[in-house]
């Protein structure tokens, strides 16, 4: 008895350990972008899938809480505001790119235009700064061909690979596009 007692005691402690994680990154993702976070065109977002089933919305916020862990855990000393901000905007391309009939020739080619038509859309609608821009425009490497040059940019292109891989096979579920309120 006292083996499942102290199993379970363990394993409270480490999903109290977690709720905790989840709080801080939470706080700090509304500290650096609430303007973000509550903006129509972000919020609308949730209509578009992303991969598998992920909606483009959590997708981004995910990549954002992927860049903020891996920052830590490598003890990178990235500038967080502009991490947070760059990763929810890496895909702020605002439209469904799996709309074959909507979509022209160019945006066809979804991994290879939509970063610069993210970075558009993003500085229509937000101040950026000279990191943000190479985050969202730089974040689909080796497909953009020139790498990033900034921390910031690396570790949310790192975040976006893993965040995409583990979508696309279906290890980070989401539960599909949300319907317009």
């Amino acid at each position: 008895m006292d083996f499942l007692k102290n199993r379970r005691q363990k394993h409270r402690e480490r999903m109290e350990k977690l709720y905790e994680r989840h709080k801080r990154i939470h706080a700090l993702l509304r500290k650096h972008a609430y303007d973000i976070l509550n903006s129509e065109n972000f919020k609308g977002t949730r209509k578009h899938i992303q991969h598998g089933t992920m909606t483009v919305y959590n997708h981004c916020v995910d990549v954002a809480r992927y860049s903020l862990l891996i920052n830590k855990k490598l003890g990178l000393h990235c500038d967080k505001h502009d991490l947070i901000r760059g990763a929810l905007l890496h895909d702020y391309f605002l439209y469904d790119w799996h709309d074959k009939d909507y979509l022209s020739e160019r945006k066809r080619l979804h991994g290879f235009w939509h970063p610069s038509i993210a970075l558009k859309n993003a500085e229509q609608e937000y101040e950026l700064n000279d990191t943000q821009r190479e985050i969202i425009h730089k974040h689909m490497w080796p497909l953009t061909v020139v790498p990033p040059t900034c921390r910031e940019a690396w570790v949310v292109t790192a975040a976006d690979k893993y965040c995409s891989l583990m979508e696309t096979v279906k290890l980070h579920k989401g539960h599909g596009a949300k319907k317009a309120s």
